[in-house]
């Protein structure tokens, strides 16, 4: 059966959020409403929108995390592989097929990277993590390096290969990723793509918050703009690349190929404060 990778065909998503509503402080602070959201096999999807437009809340509510951030599912339903994933705690997903990379890297400081990895396989056995974590050292060469380094020793750019690490470590259907990115240089940031786009390769569908939505966008199979707490805009990658407004909110040019009022602001305040 082949894959309709833009998300518009009969074929059953691997994750679909139907009308998925949530709040925080016991519903007085509404920070998603009636979100839809699919997610095909083999697909890179991105999810795009300005600071507070719901994102990581959307990955929270996949992942089961919403109790722990103080937020609540209020209705709706998050179906992974057809089945509804309601009641069903972090680590009973993770155990389903879903691992997530939260923003910030969040590796622990004090272990090694080795013992990083050993974390992350915490549903597997013994065999099955070694041979795991055996393949993802070769995916990232600087972790086999650094193996026996402690993780807050290392650099930005190799925390985030190993955050990634970890959450491979657990041979997900689904790799969630929450701003890989972030504050990263940029040939980092480009090593940080082609691993996405490798791991998507292998079979791991990704459904990815980026910051940098120019590289986001160019990777995505689809795409969704979360704007008013709700998706405003979707589409291909390619799709979104071309859409006028979203070349003027997230990439800086103005409809006429000049740059954006608000990136004009932005370099000027930026100029002001270096």
């Amino acid at each position: 059966m082949s894959i309709d990778r833009t998300g518009s065909g009969s074929a059953r998503p691997l994750l679909e959020l139907i009308d998925v509503s949530v709040s925080y402080s016991g519903g007085a602070v509404r920070a998603l409403q009636d979100v839809q959201l699919t997610v095909h096999e083999g697909q890179i999807v991105v999810l795009l929108g300005v600071n507070g437009a719901g994102k990581t809340t959307t990955l929270s509510a996949i992942s089961g995390l919403l109790p722990y951030t103080g937020g609540s599912l209020d209705s709706g339903a998050v179906l992974f592989a057809g089945q509804d994933l309601k009641g069903r705690n972090p680590a009973a997903r993770v155990q389903r097929g879903i691992s997530m990379v939260m923003e910030g890297r969040r590796v622990f400081p004090d272990l090694t990277v080795d013992e990083n990895l050993t974390a992350g396989g915490f549903t597997r056995t013994r065999a099955e993590t070694a041979q795991t974590r055996a393949q993802i050292l070769e995916m990232f060469p600087i972790l086999a390096q650094r193996r026996r380094q402690l993780a807050g020793l290392m650099s930005g750019g190799e925390q985030q290969m190993l955050a990634i690490g970890r959450a491979l470590m657990q041979r997900p259907t689904l790799l969630m990723l929450d701003e890989p990115s972030l504050g990263l240089a940029p040939l980092i940031v480009e090593q940080i793509k082609n691993y996405i786009v490798d791991i998507n390769r292998q079979g791991t569908s990704v459904l990815l918050i980026e910051q940098n939505a120019a590289v986001a966008l160019a990777i995505a199979d689809y795409a969704y703009v979360l704007d008013g707490k709700t998706v405003a805009r979707q589409g291909t990658g390619a799709e979104l690349l071309a859409d006028s407004s979203v070349q003027e909110l997230y990439l800086g040019v103005a409809a006429d190929g000049r740059r954006s009022f608000r990136a004009a602001h932005d370099e000027r305040r930026k100029g002001a404060t270096s």
